[in-house]
């Protein structure tokens, strides 16, 4: 296993924050050209690491620390009547892993949710380069997940599988079809995933006290959020 005393890490410059308005934000990267093993990726995610694309990143602001890494204990998790409802109303989807996403019907849905969802973010404009570096570049213990209603494309999940865990990097999905609730889904779908092959959490990435658009991951308990003093359930 690759140590973290040779961790080469590098700091962005200052630049707006993607979640809160009104603040700068920073981030350091583990340097792109530094060979990172499952071993290695599993650890970096224990200690609050986040990965897109090639790049293995966590936020490092100067004057707020909100984001705070958050994963399910899945072992333990026990969907309420809210999200059976939801799995059921899906039940007529077929998920299936596929090898690539690269194609126009996935980029085209890919290109509406960021459009509907996410126009005040950084990800906006969608592009096909953006697409590649962001979602096509992969690791060998990457997982492309496919929702789909016949032969519809709906939905699509990416994420990693690491030695004890499964790390959801991102999903997107018809945001036309509000009433599927096709975000909780696709967590539901990916709990049951990493219960099915025995993996004890799954991360979703950080919880943001101040931002809406972070609250959702709160509902998935039993869940740990790492704090100064280590993993702490909520």
């Amino acid at each position: 296993m690759t140590s973290l005393k040779n961790l080469k890490l590098y700091t962005t410059s200052e630049h707006d924050c993607s979640y809160l308005p009104d603040q700068k934000a920073k981030t350091i990267f583990v340097d792109p050209e530094f060979k990172i093993d499952k071993e290695f990726h599993t650890r970096l995610n224990e200690i609050g690491f986040r990965r897109s694309g090639a790049h293995l990143y966590r936020p490092h602001c100067d004057n707020c620390a909100q984001c705070i890494p958050s994963r399910v204990l899945v072992n333990e998790f026990k969907p309420g009547s809210r999200f059976r409802r939801v799995m059921n109303k899906n039940n007529d989807l077929i998920v299936n892993p596929v090898n690539s996403i690269a194609t126009e019907e996935h980029f085209k849905l890919y290109k509406k949710y960021i459009n509907a969802r996410h126009s005040d973010g950084d990800m906006y404009p969608p592009s096909r380069e953006q697409y590649q570096s962001f979602l096509l570049t992969k690791r060998e213990d990457s997982l492309y997940l496919e929702m789909r209603h016949g032969e519809i494309l709906v939905g699509v999940m990416v994420c990693d599988r690491l030695h004890n865990a499964l790390s959801a990097v991102f999903s997107f999905y018809d945001p036309a079809l509000k009433n599927r609730s096709l975000g909780t889904f696709a967590i539901l779908w990916q709990i049951e995933v990493a219960k099915r092959l025995q993996l004890a959490h799954l991360y979703l990435g950080y919880w943001i006290p101040d931002c809406q658009k972070m609250n959702y991951k709160s509902q998935f308990k039993p869940l740990e959020l790492l704090c100064a003093d280590g993993w702490t359930r909520q």
